[in-house]
């Protein structure tokens, strides 16, 4: 690492970092990132029933003796967590719930984890950057006109609870906890907040797009964009939060230039993967139904749950524009993979039954 690189950044090559998540869809592309911007010392925390074959071929594939250890543990342990934390420089945490839907879980799996890896880091007292994977779901977005511009000074939701979304209240609390454990012990934190993270691996259409739960696809977005991020360019967003200097307390969303519309997603998606019936609803409709499910789940006491309401519909239905504009200037983070190309990489892994690249 040269003289300019080390005025930039707040490790060496060979100072540890720790990846939590490392197995999963984001986590396996950022420690690829970190080891192709040189840094060769990484401790990757990963469940015991993770499959770590391509994780453990990452060390042997890399040249300038990269070491790639593979931390098997719980995170809901605190004795994992000290023994995981220990002499890490960063920590990348991307760990999460696999379930997303039951709020205990998420709770769990969330919260209480991501407290105790900072309640280690901070007995530690190794630890220079604590990066924080968000999502854009924390933002309420209700009180904002339609079309109008959603970046990092909006407002995040109130009452996660009310929303009937696990992992929306999940990413809510742990955000507060992050914030909390910077102005509190003065940790070092960083949050980040990807959109919908595009890439081979995936093959589900967002739910952004539509929905097919009543067994048609109903195409809710019409207009709106869709705040993708390619995979590559989230892991290259991550990857220097945590690495560059002065931006200790910031958040950054995540998303890409020139965003497809909904609209525009799924005709390519019908003529690059597969073609299938789907019915588009106008905003007043897909709104009033959400209305409508909200009172219905009221009036029924939950006996039908309300995990469609208008809170719901103003975070992922309503015409929105995204701004990544924080994350340009102050890490000067640009999109390697246009998104033109991440649609078509996207597509083919689809169109081959979801394979990863």
């Amino acid at each position: 690492m040269g003289e300019t690189e080390r005025d930039v950044f707040i490790i060496g090559q060979d100072d540890l970092i720790l990846v939590t998540g490392a197995t999963g869809f984001i986590g396996m592309r950022l420690v690829e990132t970190l080891l192709d911007r040189g840094f060769r010392n990484l401790r990757c925390f990963v469940r015991p029933s993770s499959d770590v074959d391509k994780l453990a071929a990452l060390s042997g594939a890399r040249r300038f003796g990269a070491r790639v250890e593979i931390f098997k543990g719980n995170l809901l342990s605190p004795a994992d967590c000290a023994a995981a934390t220990k002499d890490a420089a960063v920590i990348f945490h991307l760990a999460t719930s696999r379930d997303g839907k039951s709020f205990t879980d998420t709770f769990l799996n969330s919260v209480v984890t991501t407290r105790n890896l900072l309640e280690a880091s901070r007995r530690d007292q190794c630890l220079r950057r604590f990066v924080n994977i968000s999502s854009l779901v924390v933002y309420t977005n209700t009180a904002k006109g339609r079309g109008r511009l959603l970046d990092e000074t909006c407002a995040i939701e109130a009452h996660p609870e009310r929303r009937g979304d696990a992992y929306c209240f999940s990413k809510v609390k742990q955000d507060e906890i992050v914030a909390e454990y910077g102005n509190r012990f003065g940790i070092p934190v960083v949050t980040l907040r990807p959109g919908y993270v595009l890439g081979p691996g995936k093959t589900s259409i967002p739910s952004r797009v539509g929905i097919d739960t009543f067994g048609i696809f109903l195409h809710l977005g019409g207009s709106n964009q869709i705040p993708f991020t390619y995979i590559d360019n989230c892991a290259d967003a991550i990857a220097l939060a945590g690495t560059q200097k002065a931006v200790d307390g910031d958040v950054f969303n995540v998303v890409d230039d020139d965003l497809p519309s909904s609209r525009q997603f799924l005709r390519l998606y019908k003529k690059e993967v597969r073609q299938f019936k789907s019915i588009y609803l106008p905003h007043s409709v897909s709104y009033a139904l959400c209305y409508l499910w909200e009172r219905y789940s009221s009036w029924s006491d939950g006996q039908l749950p309300p995990v469609y309401n208008r809170r719901h519909w103003h975070v992922y239905w309503k015409n929105t524009n995204y701004s990544n504009e924080k994350l340009k200037t102050r890490l000067g983070w640009t999109p390697k993979v246009p998104i033109g190309e991440g649609c078509r990489r996207y597509f083919e892994a689809c169109a081959d039954g979801g394979a990863g690249a």
